[in-house]
């Protein structure tokens, strides 16, 4: 196994609820007067901005580049030690998710002060419990922006692509790997941190020489993807084909964590991914049987 039983319980334990979570949070983004006057499922508009105008059959193609370019713009800050832009990106990113994230259930300028008294948190005064606590919920806020621009037929695109680029960057060129270590050594990792022994994740004082604790980690974009996945379903099909999801993506993750080695980098979408798709024949099926 790549973790201990305990860690490997609790990893899938807080990446199902993050699903969860994040379900419920585009639930609430359900505009119900709209759908019913369309007849499809619309959504409420965003307490930030605008969602990009992109077409829903080609929406994976912009999403890709985005992330082509954000990827390259990160190892440029790296390349140059530019570790203030790369904070000041991370806090906004926390904002602007956090903030939607907490407008699905309260208002917006309480939604306002939440967000940024928890982005300004977790990035100055990082610590095990607000940053996965706050994970939580941003990956739901993310899913927001991006699961109206879907139909399914794009958002399975997605995922094979994404699966396709985590496996290349991992396995061949290793530069997810390169990039999450900086990453979380600059105390800005964008996933779930969980420490085998509970601790500050922040910076050491001087004269002081902290020691190593063996950490978990999962990437966000392994939590965030499944999730919007999971938010084209409730879109495309309903509530409940929407909750089967997370479970398929939860197997994949599971097979991953107890085939994998201990110390060994793993491209984690290509597992989640065909989780997804088996929960999503298995929506079907039942669909067809009842």
């Amino acid at each position: 196994m790549k973790h201990s039983a305990i860690m490997t319980i609790i990893l899938l334990a807080i990446f199902l609820l993050a699903q969860f979570i994040g379900i419920a949070i585009l639930y609430n983004y359900i505009d119900p007067i709209k759908s019913a006057e369309t007849g499809k499922t619309e959504f409420k508009d965003l307490p930030i901005g605008e969602r990009p105008p992109v077409e829903e059959k080609t929406s994976f193609f912009p999403i890709i580049v985005a992330i082509l370019i954000g990827t390259a713009f990160l190892f440029l800050l790296m390349k140059y030690n530019l570790n203030w832009i790369m904070r000041f990106w991370f806090l906004l990113a926390a904002f602007f998710a956090l903030t939607i994230a907490v407008d699905a259930f309260l208002p917006t300028t309480i939604a306002f002060v939440l967000g940024l008294v928890f982005s300004i948190w977790k990035v100055f005064r990082p610590n095990v419990f607000v940053h996965n606590i706050t994970e939580l919920f941003i990956y739901g806020g993310l899913a927001a922006i991006f699961v109206p621009l879907f139909n399914l037929f794009s958002v399975i695109i997605l995922l094979l692509l994404i699966s396709a680029y985590d496996a290349y960057a991992v396995w061949k060129s290793k530069h997810m790997i390169t990039l999450a270590k900086s990453q979380a050594k600059a105390k800005i990792f964008a996933g779930l941190m969980l420490p085998y022994k509970l601790g500050k994740m922040g910076k050491p004082k001087a004269g002081i020489k902290m020691k190593k604790v063996r950490t978990a980690i999962l990437g966000g974009g392994d939590i965030g993807f499944p999730l919007i996945f999971a938010g084209v379903v409730l879109k495309e099909l309903g509530l409940w084909q929407s909750l089967i999801i997370p479970f398929g993506a939860l197997l994949g993750l599971a097979v991953l964590l107890w085939k994998g080695k201990e110390n060994r980098f793993y491209p984690a979408m290509p597992f989640i991914s065909a989780g997804c798709f088996i929960a999503l024949g298995v929506v079907f099926a039942i669909s067809f049987l009842f």
